[in-house]
């Protein structure tokens, strides 16, 4: 086991960026998670501390140890790749054995065995252990995969994506499967996600990177209540937050009045809003709200009034769409139970509590409304 120490990585392809500037620690035996959409600079990221790619400037290190000149096989790294690249002529317990029969990791007969069962057990296999690859479902040879990586008990283990082949209900049950099995792991873990569910479930802390740059680190619940800008806010959630801007018109001491979406609210401030506002240039501030948070029926701190753009029901919860009197559009996310027609003129509210303030210029975050015991 290890901590893991990445500076100032940096991987371009070409003129294309894979990966600039990439500072970050990982903890003796956490499990950070890396999260961002698609071409984001997330592989490149687990390539390049897995010695697959060579970058062009910046150092890995492992532990006390600089791992910089040292070719992949020689990290004591192991890695679960998006396909399951297994053997298909080797039964679930060859591939599972195979790394601990490679001359470099070697081990006695006995010690693979028990290895490769101690792994399938946990892993949920081991009535699995004679069949062969084509034999098994998508899920079981995900696991097939994870334990053969697992077996080699590496200092680090790297997974790319490992889920995003299982179908949903799959990916749900393996990645609370994972979460449990995490603890027993005892390796220092980086796990690359597109799915900003599975990166919050998981991770002791989640590192959210786009356009090959890291934007934040920090535990779940941080960067989901306080993302560090408007991008890393727009990452999080589906639907996606809502962004709108403010104009200051009437700020008193305990509260300020503010015009958006074509209308007037009056929002109570606390000293920590006060000082966010006085940091502002103009008199224009970032306003961003969860579709979950959105109160359609009035009942919001501030009576907002729209008409229905579009709405789709999603079971137990349904999306919808709200053209504000300004025009911009306004996502809410509703009880599956409640049905609305489109083009129905609705009033609609956002909770204060659960505003949160971005500079305008810079788009960083700037602080968030205070949550009471008891909100969402």
């Amino acid at each position: 086991m290890a901590s893991i120490l990445l500076s100032g990585l940096t991987k371009f392809y070409g003129k294309r960026r894979g990966v600039e500037d990439v500072t970050l620690e990982v903890g003796d035996q956490e499990f950070l998670t890396v999260f961002g959409p698609a071409g984001a600079g997330k592989t490149t990221t687990l390539n390049l501390i897995a010695g697959i790619v060579t970058p062009d400037r910046g150092s890995v290190r492992f532990g006390d140890r600089t791992v910089d000149a040292l070719e992949p096989a020689d990290r004591n790294v192991a890695m679960v790749f998006e396909s399951y690249a297994l053997y298909p002529q080797f039964t679930v317990y060859e591939n599972m054995a195979f790394p601990l029969k490679s001359p470099k990791h070697r081990l006695p007969a006995a010690e693979v065995e028990q290895r490769v069962r101690h792994f399938a057990t946990m892993l949920k296999i081991d009535h699995l252990l004679n069949r062969p690859i084509q034999a098994l479902s998508n899920g079981q040879r995900q696991r097939t995969a994870l334990g053969r990586a697992l077996v080699r008990r590496p200092d680090v283990f790297l997974m790319d994506e490992p889920l995003s082949h299982l179908d949903a209900k799959l990916r749900h049950s393996m990645r609370a499967e994972l979460k449990e099995m995490r603890g027993q792991l005892g390796t220092t873990t980086i796990y690359v996600t597109h799915d900003y569910l599975e990166a919050m479930s998981l991770g002791d802390r989640v590192a959210v990177i786009n356009h090959g740059q890291i934007l934040q680190v920090g535990k779940p619940e941080e960067v989901y209540f306080h993302p560090a800008t408007v991008e890393v806010a727009q990452l999080f959630g589906d639907p996606e937050i809502n962004i709108v801007d403010a104009k200051l018109r009437n700020r008193q001491a305990t509260s300020v009045r503010v015009q958006a979406l074509g209308e007037e609210w009056s929002l109570p401030i606390t000293a920590d809003i006060s000082s966010a506002l006085d940091r502002v240039t103009g008199d224009t501030v970032c306003l961003g709200f969860r579709p979950a948070d959105v109160v359609v029926g009035g009942n919001g701190n501030s009576n907002l009034r729209g008409v229905v753009y579009s709405f789709e029901p999603l079971g137990t919860k349904s999306v919808l769409t709200i053209d504000s009197v300004a025009g911009q559009r306004v996502r809410a996310l509703v009880d599956g139970h409640r049905s609305f027609d489109v083009d129905r003129r609705i009033e609609f509210g956002v909770p204060a509590s659960s505003l949160i303030f971005f500079d305008p210029e810079s788009t960083r975050y700037l602080v968030r409304s205070a949550r009471t015991e008891g909100d969402d």
